[in-house]
């Protein structure tokens, strides 16, 4: 039962990590047809990476290396909050339920 319990839990942070490398990519394709400023909001995004290892379901470690901060710390206001605004309309153009995450 652990061993399954282990194998669903690595599936789900697999799934979680390639879910972020791809909104990522998304995100980087869609910077590219703009202007060089904008350039550098994929490059800082790549950056975020580093903080993949504690927003995956079922992380241990939640809280974040000194790397993932100096990510976000580095990481300009409206590229975060674009990224944002780009990842919550994905489900309504793939023909998914909306996102909800209220707690």
């Amino acid at each position: 039962m652990a061993a399954m319990k282990s194998v669903v839990s690595f599936s789900l942070r697999f799934r979680a990590t390639w879910l972020v490398v791809l909104l990522l990519v998304l995100i980087a394709q869609n910077d590219m047809t703009q202007s060089q400023a904008q350039s550098s909001c994929s490059s800082s995004l790549a950056n975020l990476n580093v903080c993949a290892p504690f927003v995956v379901p079922g992380a241990t470690n939640t809280a974040p290396s000194s790397d993932c901060c100096g990510a976000l710390q580095s990481l300009d206001h409206d590229c975060m909050c674009n990224m944002v605004r780009v990842a919550a309309r994905l489900p309504a153009q793939c023909n998914l339920a909306s996102l909800n995450c209220g707690g």
